[in-house]
């Protein structure tokens, strides 16, 4: 029987008061600057660097290795890796500035819970009203046979080689899975991908997943559907498909096989917080876990392994803590996986809609018919906007150059709960790319 329950919040705002967040990520460090800004002593603790998963080994070097992937030619791994090592160092450096702030206290060590105000790091203690947890996620390993070979890595590894393995095999094509078959493919890897279900990115509209595939099988990229891996072996990856066991020679292995919450060592159960292998369960609403003034944002609790959305977590985590409102949809978030072309999605997929036997509409539109796609050499791409019966956008899904940003567009549309038809009026730069959404709304 779950125990979460939404209360009141604990502390009145213009009182001030005192707050710990654990970790220091983009949920937990934009929390601690926001909450310092609006009165809260912070202490925020961290095990590892400032910045956490998403700065050091996760969304930011991944797409600098994506953006220098892309400019073939220009430069070669290892001169990547070194910028991608600036970049982060750069943007490491911003984020303890900004906890060097005097209403921030940072603190290095690991945090264990003592009680639900008190948590002990080494010899110290530290005591607060209110406390985040925002630990964020680590790379999980299949169970099986072989994955501490040395040859086998998770994605931050693979952020290190300063070398092009001429023999790649990812094991999942997922999110992180994909990304790097994209990259390690245009640095000259020979790429295959192994994964266990139908389709590439599960989460994402199928039809785009699918024309995804087939544009990095057209660059080189072999793909192993509803593949089961069973072991790996120093020549390899061994898996089953169709009832046959086959092998993919490799030189390096990325498990790509998804994520953990980090919760470990937390002492979790020793205060009653309620969790299970998914992560720390949450109150959907306000982020308050089983201890009403202990929150949990981010990766740690599942429900959503994205920054942003661990960014907008935080926000509301505090503005619970302020008893403050405001007017965050948790619902509409919107994601992009940084391939080559891209793929860009926010709201209902055509396949959920289906799946819940929703009535609903498909417009669709081509980056082919978009002069600035032409001219950018970019014209492969596609966009699918997903609507109710009374013409409300419900979801918005883009494969091509920029998808990111063009989906970003709808996603602030349906925050405002805007139709197709309002889109369709609204005035678009000529040329861009985002004319496209335009011209999809028209049809």
């Amino acid at each position: 029987m779950s125990n979460l329950q939404q209360v009141s919040p604990a502390i009145d705002g213009a009182r001030g008061g005192s707050l710990i967040i654990i970790g220091s990520g983009p949920g937990g460090y934009r929390a601690a600057d926001y909450a310092a800004k609006n009165g809260l002593q912070v202490t925020v603790i961290e095990a590892q660097e400032a910045g956490g998963t998403c700065l050091n080994c996760g969304c930011i070097p991944t797409k600098s290795l994506c953006h220098d992937a892309s400019l073939v030619g220009k430069r070669s791994l290892s001169e990547a890796i070194e910028r991608k090592q600036q970049v982060t160092g750069q943007l490491r450096q911003g984020v303890e500035m900004l906890m060097s702030q005097p209403s921030i206290t940072f603190v290095r060590g690991k945090a264990s819970f003592k009680d639900t105000h008190t948590i002990v790091v080494g010899q110290e203690e530290f005591t607060a009203d209110n406390i985040i947890i925002a630990t964020g996620s680590s790379a999980k390993m299949l169970p099986i046979e072989g994955t501490g070979l040395p040859h086998v890595v998770t994605s931050t590894e693979l952020l290190d080689v300063s070398t092009v393995p001429g023999r790649l095999c990812i094991v999942g094509a997922g999110v992180i899975g994909m990304e790097f078959a994209s990259v390690f493919n245009a640095f000259g890897s020979q790429v295959t991908v192994v994964e266990y279900l139908k389709e590439c990115l599960p989460a994402t509209d199928s039809d785009l997943a699918k024309r995804l595939r087939k544009s990095l099988e057209k660059r080189g990229v072999e793909f192993f559907m509803q593949s089961a891996v069973k072991k790996v072996t120093p020549e390899g990856v061994v898996f089953e498909r169709k009832g046959k066991e086959q092998t993919v020679e490799a030189d390096l292995v990325l498990m790509a096989t998804g994520r953990k919450p980090n919760i470990e060592g937390l002492n979790l159960e020793g205060i009653g917080i309620e969790f299970d292998r998914t992560g720390i369960k949450v109150h959907p609403e306000s982020m308050q876990t089983s201890q009403p003034n202990i929150y949990a944002i981010g990766d740690v609790n599942g429900k959503m392994m994205l920054a942003h959305a661990a960014t907008f977590q935080g926000f509301r985590a505090v503005n619970h803590i302020l008893g403050r409102a405001d007017r965050i949809c948790l619902d509409i978030v919107p994601s992009a996986v940084f391939t080559t072309p891209e793929v860009a999605g926010v709201g209902l997929t055509e396949d959920q809609c289906k799946e819940n036997s929703m009535e609903y509409a498909c417009k669709k539109g081509y980056y082919r018919a978009n002069g600035k796609a032409l001219a950018m050499e970019e014209s492969e791409g596609m966009v699918k906007i997903l609507t109710d019966v009374s013409g409300k956008i419900i979801g918005c899904h883009v494969l091509g150059a920029h998808a990111s940003d063009m989906v970003q567009e709808v996603a602030s549309l349906m925050n405002l709960n805007i139709t197709v038809s309002q889109l369709a009026d609204i005035i678009h730069i000529h040329p861009t790319l985002s004319e496209v959404i335009q011209d999809t709304a028209r049809a």
